[in-house]
C-alpha cells in the first residue's frame, strides 16, 4: 500500500492538518461550512457544548454538540482554490492514518453542507430566499486536475452551456456536477432548487462592471436566458462546484445552500443579511 510522502500531505508537528490545524479526533462526520470565520462563531453560539475552537488563517473550526448531534462548523474562506485545500484535508483527517501515512482500510463518509450567500439570476430567486444548488457549473477548473473527473461530469449539459453562451476559449472549460440527492432532499425540501455558477472572482468574472470594462458585457444576459431541459441558472457564488465535485469524487455527501443577498436581474441587494443567514444556519443545524 502507498505511503503518502511528507511533501504530498503536510502534517504539523502537533499531528494536525497543515492548513486547518485540527487533529483527526477533533473532526465530526457532520460538517457545516461557510466562508466567513465570524459566521463559525455565530454557528457555535447555538451549540449546547464545545469540544474545540481552532483558528488558522481564514480557517476557523469549532466542533461541539447541537441537540445531541456532534457537528463541526468550519470556515473555508473565499473561492474554489480554498475548497481544494479544505476538502482534501477534511478527507485526509477522516480517511488517512496520520501515523502510518496510509489510507485507512475502513472508509468514513463525511456529510458536508456549505451555507453561503449568493446573487440570484432569476426573478423567482428574490433577495431573502434560500436556494439549494442541485447542480453546479464550475468556472474554476479545479476538478479537471484530478483523474476520474469525467465520471461525475454532466457532459451534455456542459456542451449545451458552452455553445449557447458562446464560451470564450480563454476561460477554463466549465464543468457541471450534481450535489448529493439524499442530502438535497433532506436539507432543501422546502427551498428553491436550481443550478449555481461558481465563479473564479466576485467582480468581472460575475459580470460586475466597476472600472475595467467586461470582455463580454452580455454574458450574464445569456446565462439568465440559458435553459437545459427543466434547468435554468438560479444564482452565482464561488465555491459550490468544487464542493459538489470533489465531494462526490471522494465518496462524501456534499451540497451548498445559499441565502440570496442580491438579485442580478432586479439589480438590488441587501448588505444587512445577517438575519437571513442566521436563520438558514439554524435550519441546516436541525436537518443535517
Amino acid at each position: 500500500m502507498r505511503i503518502i510522502p511528507e511533501s504530498e500531505l503536510i502534517i504539523n508537528s502537533d499531528g494536525s492538518a497543515f492548513h486547518l490545524h485540527i487533529l483527526p479526533e477533533q473532526l465530526s462526520d457532520k460538517i457545516i461550512m461557510m466562508g466567513d470565520p465570524d459566521r463559525v462563531t455565530m454557528t457555535a453560539s447555538f451549540f449546547d457544548s464545545i469540544e474545540c475552537d481552532v483558528r488558522s488563517r481564514e480557517f476557523h473550526t469549532v466542533t461541539g454538540t447541537y441537540k445531541g448531534k456532534r457537528i463541526t462548523a468550519l470556515s473555508h474562506g473565499i473561492g474554489t482554490d480554498n475548497i481544494d485545500i479544505v476538502l482534501t484535508e477534511l478527507d485526509a483527517l477522516a480517511n488517512i492514518d496520520f501515523n502510518t501515512r496510509m489510507v485507512k482500510e475502513e472508509f468514513k463518509q463525511l456529510t458536508m453542507v456549505r451555507v453561503g450567500t449568493a446573487g440570484g439570476m432569476q426573478p423567482y430567486c428574490p433577495v431573502g430566499s434560500y436556494v439549494v444548488s442541485e447542480k453546479s457549473i464550475g468556472f474554476d477548473g479545479v476538478i479537471h486536475y484530478y483523474a476520474g473527473a469525467e465520471l461525475i461530469r454532466e457532459k451534455d449539459f456542459e456542451e449545451a452551456f458552452r455553445r449557447e453562451v458562446g464560451w470564450s476559449p480563454y476561460h477554463c472549460s466549465p464543468y457541471v456536477v450534481s450535489a448529493d440527492e439524499e442530502l438535497i432532499d433532506r436539507i432543501g425540501y422546502d427551498m428553491v432548487r436550481g443550478v449555481t455558477i461558481s465563479a473564479i472572482g466576485f467582480y468581472g468574472p460575475q459580470g460586475r462592471y466597476v472600472r475595467l470594462p467586461l470582455a463580454d458585457p452580455n454574458l450574464n444576459a445569456k446565462i439568465e436566458s440559458f435553459r437545459f431541459g427543466e434547468f435554468s441558472i438560479t444564482n452565482y457564488e464561488m465555491e459550490s462546484s468544487a464542493i459538489a465535485g470533489l465531494g462526490k469524487m471522494m465518496g462524501h455527501k456534499a451540497m451548498t445552500v445559499c441565502a440570496i443577498i442580491a438579485n442580478r436581474v432586479a439589480l438590488n441587494s441587501n448588505t444587512n443579511y445577517k438575519g437571513s443567514t442566521e436563520e438558514l444556519i439554524k435550519i441546516v443545524l436541525e436537518r443535517i
